[in-house]
């Protein structure tokens, strides 16, 4: 029988390329509409990002477009009401912007401090930091403190480039894959068509994960480690490759600085810095000459081992001995760490032994010229195909940046870093080792009324003097940012400030200006008591709040809009102009630079504005120098106006494609007022293609490095020498101990933190809160990880993603769970040292026996981002963040602490440890309870039972 097969009719459809806003992977996307809706979303196949693959998340897209859940108008909290109740007023914009440039125009005319601006994942920094700097307040930071700082810090201060967005696998060559703590979401499509090539060529992949769910179901040989452990078995593996002498002499004598000489007198100032001349070279002892030389030079002979005598009289020993030192001792053998870490002592041998095979006995060999920075002719690249991917699963703890900086000398060990089959840098990295930029710390400058900072709030402190603090010490910043208590803060401490300013410490702000930032939930730790912050009265102010005003923009009806004193609604993706920029997180893959744009391909229909735009139009209206012309008119007409014509440096913007008058010029050059159409005629990405001779050891490659310096990536063309040894960390801990040549700390805390925790060689020690906590009571590691299927908190209101996983449950080890009487589906309670809550678990094979963990984002508050009040999310889903808190467990004597990496500040959620017991009987539904948000002024509260969706307006409606 033959079936009649309808084929629709597209003569009203059309087709528009945009970039896809459904997580941090920004692919290409092909959007097909019809009657100005969305009929379906796919992914674009001349696109570098994903190559024509898109995942549920980015198809799900045109739920997003139509979700109940978006805002329609500017919102004031109702006059008379209490905040966090929930009850609004509709205003008008101009209402909303005449209110907004009065308080922050007395703000900046004031105090520009008073304002504390925070961001989510909104993938345009570059911009609000930009806005924050002119504006003139230090207290602007997005939500990398409380993702993955640890990643970027660490690689930054290591090897130039790091996980996250800044690096990547190269796939193509790659025979050895190692995948260190990555949630499923994370650089999904790139990291799953990279699997299939790792796969079809017969690689082997290796998941480091607790938990094996994702790309790890998939893994050759899943390691499932302790939660906070990966330092450990990293440094276990340097033991490894060091007592066999398993490492790439030639890679870490030319292009690290192993062969640099250390100071070595304990006790004394100078202790632990490098030997460097007068005009400051780092020294190298030459074998060749018998004399100490400049280690930058080319012709030299460096000693990689040796203890020697400086002219001046002090010992001094290589970089590489003092490292060899350290991870020889038994601490680092692997029958010492196998308990500890979860992972046998057989395993870790045999993982050091197969990377160390792989790198130097199936080397990869390309015959590409290239010239080194030393002027050294080359006639092939030289790879050790190993390659490595972490994430978050190493960043959340207190202790990640060290175990990120384990995972990176491995490589450098290997030589195994930016060449064919390794990990490889993306324009615009990689940049000096640290980059040079320093957050702004003039106290002429800071909180100057009505005066920009001059450099940016955010930076990479190379010592104390860097530190963004006042005269006595104390934090210039609301979230203790570059402080002694987190010197190294590189992107802030977004879970920090609520806390900080409520309690005013370390000073009251007057306006917390949050964007897309849910920090009355599933963004922040110790969620009850953070909505008790935001409505706390301050008893020395009447019938103000500690927090004074607090507005939030969204484009959905988050927890975190609930609180608002005013709400500015956003655009959704498909609503807008945006870049994906080089000044910013680019798009680039490892073989070439690339950005790409948004544009409006749906007509608006609520009153809602880009923020993009409104943060344009407030630099306007508040006259920051660079929005402005000399006669105090607006400089740029709109965002788009702003994007094509701004300049950072001469011929350097926002976009890097069809730059010039006729935009004939890339990376670099004039204004082109034609470039946002060039962009759409591209399908909305441009992409440099780097020749061969420029895309390896991009560190110590001439070619590469002249254009980079050209086009602004960095300040000037030399090598970029990854750094074993970190001189900045020990500067810091020469400050902790009382032995630095400048600022020191007062307070004993700061002082035992630096001493401890600033060492120039990576470390492994207990993760803070653990160390603090009684495992005996609290036996179980507690996490939480992504799904594939939902990005961060955004997507929960999504109705088709919804159909896939509206609720989550505990998982715990199927045998772990046998032992204690526990089944499938059973209520249970589960306590840290901060709280307790109820929900309902699973079992399953694939969970380290140590470890419970959840997915995030799933639990909400009822009536929340379009749910129904009695929604599977708030009945039966549930937030871990109940159980953690921000502060460490209270130390007598001590103030209390931020429950974070004390390098880099990143919020530590994986270090959570937790006692479970099975509910009684009766005892069912998540707990704890939130009351259901109430419906918005133009929401009457009804939702569909089932709902269908058709671009067809004759098609049968929602239901």
């Amino acid at each position: 029988m033959n079936a009649i097969v309808k084929i629709e009719n597209h003569d009203k459809q059309e087709i528009k390329f945009t970039t896809c806003y459904m997580c941090a992977c920004r692919c290409g996307i092909k959007v097909t509409l019809e009657e100005d809706k969305v009929r379906f979303i796919q992914g674009n196949r001349n696109h570098p990002t994903n190559q024509g693959v898109l995942c549920a998340k980015g198809s799900a897209g045109i739920m997003k477009q139509y979700s109940a859940a978006k805002l329609r108008k500017p919102l004031l909290r109702k006059p008379g009401s209490e905040r966090g109740d929930g009850e609004f007023v509709e205003i008008e914009w101009d209402e909303a912007l005449e209110m907004l440039t009065e308080r922050l125009g007395n703000i900046r005319a004031t105090d520009p401090s008073k304002l504390a601006f925070f961001t989510g994942r909104d993938q345009m920094q570059a911009l609000t930091g930009l806005w924050a700097q002119q504006f003139g307040t230090p207290n602007w930071a997005a939500h990398g403190g409380f993702c993955s700082v640890n990643m970027a810090a660490a690689g930054l201060y290591s090897i130039g480039f790091s996980f996250w967005e800044f690096g990547a696998p190269d796939w193509d060559y790659a025979k050895y894959f190692i995948m260190w703590g990555v949630a499923e979401d994370h650089s999904s499509n790139p990291i799953k068509i990279g699997l299939e090539k790792l796969k079809r060529h017969g690689g082997k992949f290796v998941s480091v994960n607790p938990v094996r769910t994702g790309y790890s179901a998939i893994a050759d040989e899943w390691i499932p480690i302790k939660p906070g452990m990966d330092g450990l078995l990293a440094l276990s593996v340097v033991h490894v490759l060091l007592s066999r002498e398993l490492f790439d002499w030639e890679f870490l004598i030319r292009y690290t600085n192993c062969a640099w000489l250390v100071v070595d007198t304990p006790g004394q100032q100078g202790n632990g810095l490098f030997l460097r001349d007068e005009a400051g070279n780092p020294l190298v002892w030459d074998l060749e000459k018998k004399t100490f030389v400049n280690g930058l030079d080319k012709d030299i002979a460096p000693a990689l081992f040796g203890d020697f005598v400086a002219p001046d009289g002090r010992p001094v020993r290589t970089v590489m001995s003092l490292t060899a030192e350290r991870y020889l001792d038994d601490r680092y053998a692997p029958a010492n760490v196998a308990e500890e870490c979860g992972v046998p002592a057989e395993t870790i041998e045999r993982m050091a032994l197969e990377m160390a095979h792989v790198a130097f006995k199936e080397t990869v060999e390309l015959d590409i010229e290239w010239t080194d920075s030393w002027g050294r002719k080359h006639d092939k690249v030289i790879g050790r195909p190993v390659a490595m991917y972490a994430m978050r699963g190493i960043a959340a703890h207190s202790n990640g940046f060290h175990a990120c900086r384990a995972v990176h000398l491995i490589q450098m060990l290997l030589g195994a870093l930016d060449g064919p089959g390794n990990f490889r840098a993306r324009a615009p990295y990689p940049k000096p080792v640290p980059p040079h930029q320093l957050p702004e710390n003039n106290l002429d400058v800071i909180n100057a009324p009505n005066t920009p900072l001059s450099r940016t709030p955010l930076g990479f402190p190379m010592r104390p003097e860097d530190l963004v603090i006042d005269a006595d010490g104390n934090p210039l910043r609301i979230d203790k940012a570059y402080s002694w208590e987190i010197p190294i803060a590189s992107h802030g401490l977004m879970h920090m400030v609520i806390t900080n300013a409520t309690n005013h410490d370390p000073y009251a702000i007057d306006t917390l200006m949050l964007f897309m930032s849910n920090m009355a939930w599933n963004s922040t730790m110790n969620t009850k008591n953070v909505q008790d912050m935001l409505r706390e009265k301050d008893p020395e102010e009447p019938g103000q709040h500690k927090i004074p005003f607090l507005v939030v923009v969204d484009a959905f009806h988050s927890e975190m809009v609930n609180f608002a004193d005013l709400v500015l609604p956003d655009t959704t993706y498909l609503e807008r102009h945006d870049t994906i920029s080089l000044l910013d997180r680019p798009i680039s893959e490892p073989d070439a630079a690339a950005d790409a744009i948004r544009y409006p391909l749906i007509k608006l229909d609520r009153d809602v504005r880009p923020w993009q735009e409104v943060l344009v139009e407030m630099a306007s209206r508040l006259k920051f120098p660079a929005f402005t012309n000399a006669d105090g008119t607006r400089k740029f007409k709109d965002y788009p106006d702003f994007i094509v014509n701004y300049e950072r440096s001469p011929g350097v913007g926002f976009l890097a494609g069809w730059r010039g008058k006729n935009g004939e010029k890339s990376l670099k050059g004039e204004p082109n007022p034609k470039q946002w159409e060039k962009y759409i005629e591209n399908e909305s990405f441009f992409a440099h293609h780097w020749p061969d001779s420029q895309k390896y050891n991009r560190f110590a490659n001439k070619e590469y490095l002249d254009v980079a310096a050209e086009v602004g990536f960095i300040g000037k063309s030399e090598p970029i020498i990854m750094q074993v040894y970190s001189e900045p960390l020990q500067k810091f801990r020469l400050a902790g101990q009382g032995l630095y040549d400048g600022p020191q700390p007062n307070n004993q805390t700061d002082r035992e933190r630096l001493a401890k925790y600033f060492d120039p060689l990576p470390l492994w020690y207990k993760p803070l809160e653990q160390a603090r906590v009684d495992e005996n009571e609290y036996p179980f590691f507690a996490l939480t990880q992504r799904p594939m299927l939902m990005y961060h908190s955004w997507d929960s209101q999504n109705v088709w993603l919804r159909q896939i996983l509206a609720q989550n449950y505990m998982y715990m080890n199927r045998g772990q769970a046998a032992r204690m009487g526990l089944q499938d589906d059973d209520w249970i309670w589960v306590e840290s040292h901060n709280g307790k809550i109820r929900c309902q678990m699973r079992t399953m094979e694939g969970t380290q026996e140590n470890t419970v963990w959840t997915w995030n984002a799933i639990g909400k508050q009822g009536g929340a981002w379009g749910l129904k009040p009695n929604a599977s999310e708030a009945t039966k889903g549930f937030l871990l963040n109940h159980l953690i808190s921000e502060l460490l467990p209270a130390k007598q004597g001590e103030r209390r602490i931020t429950n974070s990496d004390p390098v880099t500040g990143q919020a530590a959620w994986f270090d959570l440890r937790v006692k479970i017991s099975k509910a009684a009987p009766g005892e069912e539904g998540s707990w704890p309870e939130f009351p259901a948000l109430k419906p918005l002024p133009w929401d009457d509260g009804k939702r569909p039972d089932t709902l269908r969706y058709s671009t067809r307006s004759d098609d049968k409606p929602s239901e």
